[in-house]
């Protein structure tokens, strides 16, 4: 059978776009919203579970989780942790200023961080964020006066403690 100019072939739509650039999300209807929803607040919930409350067929719902998993909606399921009861009482947010155009190599050196727990790049006084959760202060202090400042590119820190934290379940 012939190809029509323009239609991809399995093995180029394997490969994704030829351009390297992502292709855009598919749009999440109120199933796909109440889904996400559901399983938030409770990633062990049951495909059974998930089908009754969103009102589908089983099939329907494992369909649509996995369309979701796919299209990298859903990029994994976790376990929500009381890192204080974990052994990991001192929380921190440290900000860092990094030399331009090093977030990639500075993502991957801080992702080897014991107790990092989320990274993000963001606009404004500072260029990461970094949430770390550690044993006792004494741990903290060394992994920011050792570990963090020993990175080439990062040029100053900032730490500032966490007293209190709480996760906050998604609406619903």
């Amino acid at each position: 059978m012939a190809r029509k100019r323009g239609d991809m072939g399995a093995e180029q739509m394997a490969a994704g776009p030829q351009d390297g650039a992502v292709p855009p999300p598919r749009p999440l209807d109120a199933i796909d919203q109440d889904i996400l929803k559901i399983l938030q607040a409770d990633g062990r919930a049951s495909i059974r579970s998930v089908a009754e409350r969103v009102h589908v067929s089983r099939a329907n719902a494992y369909a649509r989780i996995n369309r979701l998993v796919e299209d990298g909606v859903i990029r994994g399921f976790s376990a929500r942790v009381d890192h204080e009861r974990a052994g990991h009482g001192t929380s921190a947010y440290i900000t860092l200023k990094i030399v331009q155009n090093s977030w990639r190599t500075v993502r991957e050196q801080l992702r080897q961080l014991p107790g990092a727990s989320h990274i993000a790049l963001v606009g404004g006084d500072f260029d990461v964020l970094l949430l770390v959760h550690t044993p006792d202060n004494r741990a903290l202090r060394e992994l920011v006066l050792t570990r963090l400042q020993a990175i080439p590119e990062v040029l100053s820190t900032r730490t500032l403690l966490v007293f209190e934290e709480e996760d906050l379940e998604p609406e619903g």
